[in-house]
């Protein structure tokens, strides 16, 4: 856990690809909390809507409180596409 709140730059890939347990949501908000306080940096890569984030998260106080130093002085930057990252690089192909 010090760890985690010691470095410069957190990378979360696949973000809230699935639901997060009250124990799991707890955790984060401690690390993100953290985090927000030592003014760290995070990355939060997710294939879902930021509007998505507060369901996966169990809703309620809890979700509020971690999206909230989550968003808080943000940027969101949104990448679509057509075409999935393995099939773009041969891995595998679409079923037509």
């Amino acid at each position: 856990m010090k760890t985690l709140i010691k470095i410069d730059l957190l990378i979360l890939d696949e973000w809230l690809l699935y639901e997060l347990s009250k124990e799991e949501a707890t955790l984060i908000l401690e690390i993100i909390n953290s985090r927000y306080l030592a003014k760290k940096s995070n990355i939060f890569c997710s294939q879902f809507d930021i509007k998505g984030w507060y369901g996966k998260l169990g809703d309620g106080t809890l979700a509020e409180a971690i999206l909230d130093r989550i968003i808080h002085n943000s940027y969101e930057i949104f990448i679509d596409g057509t075409v999935y990252m393995r099939e773009k690089f041969g891995l595998i192909t679409t079923i037509e």
